[in-house]
Formats: structure tokens, C-alpha cells, sequence
């Protein structure tokens, strides 16, 4: 995360905001906000994760722990590496930024839709890992699952995001 923050702190030291600037820069912000917004995806899957594991070790079911159960192991094995896989494509996408790849583009919005898509998929997940618990609004999963949606929609949907990378592929 410390690269994606000093290219926020890079991309605001530039003024790299105007729409109207012809030198590179509107290129370079257009790739940008996809990556931020990965970033964001990533932090939200991961609080969700987290927060599942820790209720998974104190609730019981049945006489045991959740976290003693086989199917929720699964579960949170799947939820820990699809975060992993979403936070190297969004640290790939940061290096590729800092460096101004050309395929800065493709890399931005693969890694907000990927990293979008699995932060929805792991809130889902947390929900159900906390049960009815999971809907109520005193448990922190259940807002975070409303965050993960938003990252689906804006700074272009998802749709949007494999419209981008389809026509880079086809470039």
C-alpha cells in the first residue's frame, strides 16, 4: 500500500487533476484512479478477512470452534489467497505506474476489476461466515460488503474496466 499512496501523493503533486492538459498527464491520472481504487478493494477484502477469522475463532457451533470446522477452512483459505492474487496485481499496476508503462492501462483496470470482484466475493463470504450476525448492522462485515459493491461501480464499472482492457488487448 505504500506504493499506491506515493502515487497518490505524486499524481496530487503534479496536478495531474486537469482535463484540459495535453502533456501526458490526463493519461497518466485516467490509469491512475482504477489503481487507487484497486487499492481500496484490496483494504476492504482484507478488513472482511480478517474480521471472519477472528469471529471464526471465538464463535461455537456444536460444541466447537468455527474455525474447527473443515468447510469454513476452505472458505478462509480461498478468501486469503484470491486477496493475495488482487494486492500483486495492484502492486504490479502501482510499479507499472511509477515507471509510466505503456500497458499502464490495461494493468489499472485489470487490477480494479479483479480486486473489486474479490472484495465483493470475500465480504459475501465474511457475511455468511458470521451468519445472521453477518446482516446486522452492529458487525462491521455488513458495511463492508456495501463498500466492495461501490468499488464495482465507480470510476467506471467493471463492464466498463473489460471494455478497457479489451481494446488495449486488441491495440
Amino acid at each position: 500500500m505504500r506504493i499506491v499512496l506515493a502515487i497518490c501523493l505524486a499524481v496530487l503533486a503534479a496536478g495531474c487533476g486537469s482535463t484540459s492538459s495535453n502533456d501526458g498527464r490526463t493519461t497518466v491520472v485516467a490509469a491512475f484512479y482504477p489503481l487507487a481504487f484497486a487499492a481500496q478493494a484490496v483494504g476492504v477484502a482484507q478488513g472482511a478477512l480478517d474480521y471472519a477469522l477472528g469471529y471464526m475463532q471465538e464463535r461455537q457451533q456444536f460444541g466447537k470452534k468455527l474455525s474447527d470446522f473443515q468447510g469454513l477452512q476452505f472458505m478462509i483459505a480461498d478468501m486469503g489467497m484470491k486477496i493475495e492474487a488482487a494486492r500483486q496485481m495492484t502492486y504490479v499496476a502501482a510499479c507499472k505506474s511509477e515507471r509510466g508503462d505503456k500497458d499502464l492501462t490495461f494493468f489499472g483496470a485489470a487490477a480494479k476489476c479483479y480486486a473489486s470482484d474479490i472484495a465483493m466475493e470475500v465480504t459475501t463470504d465474511a457475511v455468511q461466515v458470521l451468519g445472521g450476525y453477518g446482516y446486522v448492522k452492529d458487525y462491521p462485515v455488513e458495511r463492508m460488503m456495501r463498500d466492495a459493491k461501490i468499488t464495482q461501480i465507480y470510476e467506471g464499472t467493471n463492464q466498463i474496466q473489460r471494455l478497457v482492457m479489451a481494446r488495449q488487448l486488441l491495440q
